[in-house]
């Protein structure tokens, strides 16, 4: 199906370049005509604004809401409490990761998914077969996201819910500027930021008023080559991009927080996914490039002369003055300090294996508690 973004004029205006490409049906904004890498600087020292209203949201409503998606991710939904989200692994029958997923809690039968562009309608409607369960794609909602350190001091004085006593992945319904919103303090930039959900209608109107109150404090919109830039920095993961291989399992993404080992109910894939830990023929990395541009996904990545790997994502970071990977790597060549080679069609260097994430790796912008050791 495709769709606009209320916001589509707004990115025409800031000089957007679309590619031509689509995302879940929505064109998006890769770039605006300005120096990317200042808008990835103001997100991580200002704040910056992105439209993300191309993800997929689905409400899931009725009495065995809990159960279907119980009976659909890994992670055990009885234990999500209202007002909070949290990313899960979702497998196919083999125990292969088959899209990025976000089960939203609002109510004892109320849930929300956020999800990509991979087999989730799908497994969706297997579990709900013969359910009493309404499940509904959301064509309205529009959702911008505001990542940076000034964000919440920017957001508050204009909100009515504490916004400073928000945890990580908590959901709040609320008013911004006067508008009905839901506020989650979350993200795709490894930042302090909240995502802002309102109706089609208020869009405009939400994005104009923040940009006007955030523009004297050095707050821009931003494009989505942005975010990707960001969220590599942060080593968040893209469903299917850094799942190369077609059967990717949670473990060799790092993903076995987003797997519950003792979670009784069965879902799809259970057998499968458990069965598979241990046995990672790949695991997720950083690489440090010796390259002044970016190197290409899909790279091949070489040691003392055989193939250990393949980049999955890649972006230079003026932020971190650094030519970043993330990667898949043989187990025997993943230690970290295991220098590599990388070719690609255009850009081909040496490169060393580092701790990830390569921005903040205590996550602290995320998770401040950890700041203090709790």
């Amino acid at each position: 199906m495709t769709r606009t973004s209320m916001l589509d004029a707004r990115h025409r205006a800031l000089g957007a370049d679309f590619n031509g490409d689509t995302w879940n049906g929505m064109a998006l904004p890769w770039s605006y005509a300005r120096d990317l890498q200042d808008e990835v600087i103001a997100t991580r020292t200002r704040a910056s604004l992105i439209d993300v209203t191309s993800v997929n949201l689905v409400d899931v409503v009725g009495p065995d809401a809990e159960a279907v998606l119980d009976g659909m991710v890994t992670i055990d939904v009885a234990r999500l409490k209202p007002g909070f989200g949290r990313v899960a692994a979702e497998v196919d029958d083999a125990g292969a990761l088959c899209d990025d997923i976000l089960v939203v809690r609002h109510g004892e039968d109320r849930f929300r998914l956020s999800h990509g562009s991979g087999a989730t309608r799908r497994q969706l409607a297997r579990c709900a077969e013969g359910k009493d369960v309404r499940c509904e794609a959301d064509r309205d909602t529009h959702c911008m996201t505001l990542q940076g350190p000034i964000s919440a001091a920017l957001l508050g004085p204009h909100c009515a819910a504490d916004l400073t006593g928000l945890a990580y992945f908590q959901f709040v319904e609320t008013r911004l500027f006067g508008k009905d919103v839901v506020i989650s303090r979350s993200g795709y930039a490894g930042e302090h930021g909240f995502e802002v959900y309102c109706p089609a209608a208020d869009a405009l109107y939400l994005w104009d008023t923040i940009l006007a109150v955030g523009r004297p404090l050095g707050v821009l919109p931003a494009s989505w080559n942005c975010l990707e830039i960001t969220r590599i920095e942060s080593c968040l993961l893209f469903f299917p991009f850094d799942m190369p291989e077609g059967d990717t399992t949670p473990w060799e993404v790092k993903m076995g927080w987003a797997v519950d080992l003792d979670k009784r109910a069965d879902y799809i894939g259970k057998q499968a996914v458990l069965a598979s830990k241990g046995k990672e023929r790949v695991l997720q990395a950083g690489l440090s490039c010796q390259a002044a541009v970016a190197v290409e996904a899909g790279a091949r990545i070489l040691a003392g002369g055989d193939e250990v790997g393949v980049v999955t994502s890649a972006g230079y970071s003026r932020y971190l003055m650094r030519s970043l990977a993330m990667a898949h790597l043989k187990p025997s060549a993943s230690a970290i300090g295991t220098r590599v080679e990388v070719r690609g069609p255009r850009v081909s260097c040496e490169a060393t294996v580092v701790q990830t994430p390569f921005y903040d790796p205590m996550r602290i912008r995320t998770h401040p508690e950890r700041a203090a050791g709790n």
